[in-house]
């Protein structure tokens, strides 16, 4: 049974499944290191609400588990402090970079003129194959309507296959596991 991905559900995976601290994250410094690592490996650039730390944390752990290298714009050394137009062009100089975009649908997220701003821009450039969002319910087994427009996207659920379920990709009555997504 397909569900929609709750912060309890993402709680219970990080705190049951996976080592805290052990994440996985591109930064400007870590990419000029070591750009050539990047080149063969899925990058998600993770367009979220900064306050959202938990479910954040939670998040970026789940999807380290499939092996991907995340961009979290304030993570990256190479930000300005304040936002700008210095961060509108890095913002999408990485979502160019990165093959695949990922929207954390939490309220607050819905509600950020920057989210929504990242998704506009990662509509135009990975629509409709390498975008995703990602519903973040309050409570286990609960609905997610979100906005009107993030129905045109595909979708990120889960069921309660394995010891922290599955996670597919649902979009245009197709269905597809989210690891072979993040590959394709």
């Amino acid at each position: 049974m397909e569900k929609f991905i709750s912060k309890p559900y993402l709680k219970d995976v990080k705190d049951n499944y996976i080592r805290v601290g052990s994440y996985s994250v591109i930064n400007e410094s870590k990419q000029k290191r070591s750009r050539s690592k990047y080149i063969n490996e899925v990058s998600v650039f993770l367009s979220h609400k900064h306050d959202e730390i938990n479910e954040l944390e939670n998040v970026i752990a789940l999807l380290n588990t499939l092996g991907v290298e995340l961009y979290i714009d304030w993570l990256d050394e190479g930000m300005p402090k304040e936002t700008s137009g210095v961060t509108a062009t890095k913002l999408k100089s990485r979502i160019n970079s990165c093959s695949k975009f990922i929207f954390l649908a939490t309220d607050g997220a819905i509600n950020s003129k920057w989210c929504n701003w990242e998704l506009g821009y990662g509509d135009a450039k990975k629509y409709p194959q390498d975008i995703a969002v990602m519903p973040i319910t309050n409570q286990v087994n609960s609905n997610w309507d979100g906005s009107e427009y993030l129905q045109i996207y595909p979708i990120i659920t889960y069921d309660n296959q394995g010891p922290y379920g599955k996670l597919y990709i649902e979009f245009q009555g197709k269905k597809t596991t989210l690891d072979v997504w993040l590959k394709s």
